[in-house]
């Protein structure tokens, strides 16, 4: 098949790249650096300059392509709310348009699970209540994003897939550095009592539930959570990172309200003036979250089954950050 994917400089978008590079399959990466495209180029992968905000340019990169795997959104807190709207959602809307009109007979769209907010139900499953924090624009953003999938699902003459996923890691991954840092050197201090569950999927999985989003046909015009097995407290999980950096698990709590209510303030204060405050109340929440998934529809209907446990992929994933001198 011939495969477009966007956000293929991101860690996802890139895992999915050479997956269906290593297939065999013809793979197109919209990008909007072409200096941050060459391990992209050095695996045989075309790439297109583009942006979602241009129409002309997704006309282009759509043209001749079976299959699109959307990934690309803004989630940098400094930005303003018609910055985010513009890509995560109108952007959307350009590439389901240009993507119909070129003939793409199926369309994988990438959300999130924070599209279910602070608190969801546990377990939480497909059907769960959509209730995003209101002023995160992120989650706002993702849930709009899929309001707009689901309109193109009945009505368009796209076959569209939404999947949600949360807390991607493996080699190659930079978001997670610091966390697994923190850890190996004794340095992380958990914000509460660190019992919220969490739930982490190693990339191999979740890359191998994102192609049968895109193949299998009960796949088409739904949705599904792929996220790994056995959700664990925040406290399990900083343990687990422990154990595969060779140190004791974190011990010191410290209340997390206090650290959110200051958080807060400086966003009010500092924001305004234009500058970038230090502590942000979504990193706060990172604490608060509670993240208990159940992935078994995806099981059910797709075969997705993960194969690596966070012990396993833990260990994985601290080898390749000191293998690259990162730790």
């Amino acid at each position: 098949m011939t495969v477009l994917v966007t956000g293929a400089t991101g860690f996802i978008g890139g895992s999915l790249c050479a997956r269906l590079a290593q297939e065999g399959h013809s793979v197109r990466a919209l990008v909007r650096s072409s200096a941050r495209a060459i391990a992209l180029r050095q695996q045989g992968i075309e790439t297109r300059l583009g942006d979602l905000r241009d129409r002309a340019a997704l006309e282009a990169a759509t043209a001749g392509i079976d299959i699109v795997y959307h990934f690309a959104a803004v989630f940098r807190k400094e930005v303003s709310r018609k910055e985010v709207w513009d890509t995560n959602v109108h952007g959307l809307e350009n590439l389901l348009a240009a993507a119909a009109q070129s003939g793409v007979t199926r369309f994988v769209h990438c959300s999130s699970t924070s599209v279910y907010g602070l608190s969801p139900r546990t377990p939480t499953t497909e059907d769960s209540p959509f209730v995003p924090i209101r002023a995160d624009l992120y989650q706002a953003s993702k849930l709009a994003a899929e309001q707009t999938v689901s309109r193109y699902m009945s009505q368009g003459p796209l076959a569209a897939t939404i999947f949600r996923t949360t807390g991607a890691y493996g080699p190659g991954d930079l978001r997670f550095l610091k966390l697994f840092n923190a850890i190996a050197r004794r340095r992380f201090v958990m914000l509460g009592p660190g019992t919220p569950l969490f739930s982490m999927i190693y990339i191999d999985d979740l890359v191998d539930g994102i192609v049968r989003c895109g193949t299998q046909a009960s796949a088409v015009n739904n949705s599904y959570l792929l996220t790994g097995d056995n959700p664990r407290t925040l406290n399990d999980t900083m343990r687990i990172i422990a154990e595969a950096a060779g140190v004791p698990g974190p011990r010191l709590h410290i209340p997390v309200m206090p650290i959110y209510f200051a958080a807060l303030l400086m966003e009010w204060t500092l924001k305004p003036l234009g500058i970038s405050p230090p502590l942000y109340r979504r990193r706060v929440n990172f604490f608060r979250i509670m993240r208990g998934f159940d992935n078994s529809k995806a099981k059910q209907e797709l075969g997705f089954q993960p194969k690596v446990d966070l012990a396993a992929g833990a260990r994985k994933t601290m080898a390749w950050y000191r293998a690259q001198g990162l730790m």
